[in-house]
């Protein structure tokens, strides 16, 4: 099995302008917990802003100003400030026997897919594994 037989297609992605409040509102209303971030000129993968980035920053946010200053905050914190920049990244027929060892070695609960022109295609995330194993588990009845 590949990368491409369990990945999510065509996931929620953000702007490398955007705000740490879009990105919050975004995951929100999306329910999702990793956001790949593309350049707005370009369309290529920069970037990953994970739910736990998020949370951190703005906890770090309301610490440091307080409630009252939180939601300003948020609107003029552009995540290219937080996210993830080193992100590693997968193509299509990666062998899911070294994501998976990928996975439990680095203890990341995604990892973008890209074609050969860095633009997002897919994202393995977690969840996808469960999921790959409760179809593996429904197999065997």
């Amino acid at each position: 099995m590949k990368v491409s037989d369990i990945m999510t297609p065509k996931p929620v992605c953000i702007s490398h302008q955007a705000s740490l409040k879009d990105a919050h509102l975004l995951m929100q209303s999306r329910n999702v917990r990793h956001l790949p971030v593309i350049s707005e000129t370009t369309g290529e993968f920069i970037g990953l802003l994970t739910h736990k980035k998020m949370i951190a920053s703005v906890l770090n946010t309301l610490n440091k100003y307080g409630q009252g200053a939180l939601d300003r905050k948020e609107r003029y914190t552009p995540i290219a400030d937080i996210m993830e920049t080193e992100a590693q990244k997968l193509g299509l027929d990666e062998p899911l026997t070294v994501v998976v060892q990928y996975f439990i070695d680095n203890k990341l609960g995604c990892l973008p897919v890209v074609d050969e022109a860095n633009k997002v295609l897919g994202i393995v995330t977690s969840s996808d594994f469960v999921k790959l194993c409760q179809r593996l588990l429904l197999m065997q009845k």
